[in-house]
């Protein structure tokens, strides 16, 4: 059985170096056949969002954006619902290819076999 990568990043602009991070490993994995799901939460949840991704500016990095669409290339990108619902963002508000889902769905995936999440 392959191993599975769920990959939940909390935070934005306010934390460039921990949320590059977090987008980098899940497109490592990603770019390497690992199948990904990628988590935003809080602050995070911006970063779906069209042209939001280019607000994380951190120097010598891979920028957000072309990880964010490593990603989606391969794998799944998820909004929390209630991240989402606080920030007014539907669906529609977000880059081709995310979904918004809630805490079951984040459970139901960690806890999968072969499964390890890391949270950023």
């Amino acid at each position: 059985m392959a191993r599975e990568l769920v990959v939940k990043v909390t935070c934005g602009v306010d934390a460039p170096e921990r949320c590059n991070q977090g987008f980098t490993v899940a497109a490592t994995a990603a770019a390497s056949g690992v199948r990904v799901s990628l988590w935003l939460t809080g602050e995070a949840a911006w970063l779906a969002v069209p042209g939001r991704a280019v607000e994380v500016d951190l120097p010598l990095a891979t920028p957000i954006a072309d990880l964010l669409e490593a990603v989606l290339a391969s794998g799944t990108v998820t909004v929390c619902a209630q991240c989402a619902a606080r920030r007014s963002l539907t669906v529609e508000d977000l880059v081709d290819g995310a979904r918004i889902a809630g805490a079951p769905v984040f459970v139901e995936e960690a806890l999968r076999d072969g499964v390890q999440a890391l949270i950023y």
